[in-house]
């Protein structure tokens, strides 16, 4: 093994630093996804009285962000005038907080956004076996 000439020492902070650029940036969308603009705009509005959360706990930090980055994207996008939703991340897990007018939509929303959260997880499942 040669020695190690520094070049080690400035990849691994190199490395460090734009990890930590990432976890920035992660984190102030994760605060965006939590406290929206317009309070009357929440998913979780008053008209919608039935309620359930989902929460989703993983082995790190990592793959908790990589799954509420990619159903994040989804919150607005698929609600319905019936149920909502918002994602979050804490930590090392995810949380899916639902609301719907009627239990009907609550179980499909649900339902929904169980198997995007699944998705999301083997396809993070086939990227790390696509890179070992």
């Amino acid at each position: 093994m040669p020695p190690d000439d520094g070049r080690d020492s400035a990849f691994r902070r190199a490395d460090d630093e734009r990890d930590s650029a990432f976890r920035r940036a992660d984190d102030e969308r994760d605060s965006r996804l939590r406290r929206p603009d317009d309070e009357s705009a929440t998913p979780l509005s008053p008209d919608r009285p039935h309620r359930a959360s989902l929460r989703f706990d993983y082995l790190d930090e990592r793959r908790a962000r990589i799954v509420a980055r990619s159903v994040g994207v989804e919150v607005g996008e698929i609600d319905a005038d019936r149920s909502g939703a918002t994602v979050e991340r804490d930590g090392d897990a995810v949380v899916v907080r639902v609301a719907a007018a009627d239990l009907v939509a609550l179980r499909a929303g649900l339902n929904t956004w169980t198997r995007l959260v699944s998705v999301a997880e083997r396809a993070i499942d086939a990227a790390s076996a696509a890179d070992a």
